[in-house]
């Protein structure tokens, strides 16, 4: 029987606790069972095992990221947008370490409902460049791709602690977001003049 007070969302909340202050591959039963004060066979009645207490928290970081970059990007548009949403990841990843982690490897994942919240990522994305009238669809997917990579990349390095050299790390951060919006607008009107 469940413990009373104790339910999915519960669950998840402390998960993503661990996952934040640990790591997520800290995230284990017994750590998560404790935590809420329960013995381990209790989660069972929330969660699958702790396969699906991970899959379950990767939608969770991927619902999470995307209200945070549609958030991000409301009122603005283009450039200001952009660096809207490459300030939403980045934040999002330092506030939410394990969180993030754990979205990240949603390709990992198969099912709709990871299918589902990964597009919502995307969607808020996908709008933001569209406002740049690139006309090739190609051309779009490809700048998508490069400030995805960009913005994992950064944020990955940093949360690994890879930024050692003694210059502001968020200075660094709008330098790369000024010269990848520098490359945005000459490939857009390079296309315009084919």
């Amino acid at each position: 029987m469940p413990r009373a007070g104790l339910d999915e969302a519960t669950v998840l909340q402390a998960a993503m606790e661990i996952a934040d202050e640990q790591g997520l591959d800290a995230l284990v039963l017994a750590k998560l069972a404790k935590k809420l004060g329960v013995r381990t066979p209790s989660l069972y009645n929330h969660i699958d095992g702790l396969m699906g207490l991970r899959k379950k928290l990767t939608v969770y970081g991927l619902e999470s990221l995307s209200e945070s970059l549609t958030q991000s990007a409301v009122g603005k548009s283009k450039e200001d947008a952009v660096r809207s949403l490459a300030e939403a990841f980045i934040h999002f990843a330092r506030r939410h370490p394990g969180l993030y982690e754990a979205a990240e490897r949603s390709p990992h994942w198969d099912g709709e409902e990871i299918q589902t919240a990964s597009k919502k990522v995307l969607d808020p994305i996908i709008q933001v460049f569209q406002a740049f009238g690139i006309e090739n669809e190609g051309l779009q997917v490809h700048l998508i791709r490069g400030f995805r990579s960009l913005v994992h990349g950064f944020a990955s390095i940093e949360q690994q602690g890879g930024f050692g050299m003694p210059v502001e790390v968020d200075e660094s951060f709008q330098v790369v977001i000024d010269t990848y919006l520098d490359g945005i607008k000459s490939t857009v009107e390079a296309h315009k003049k084919e």
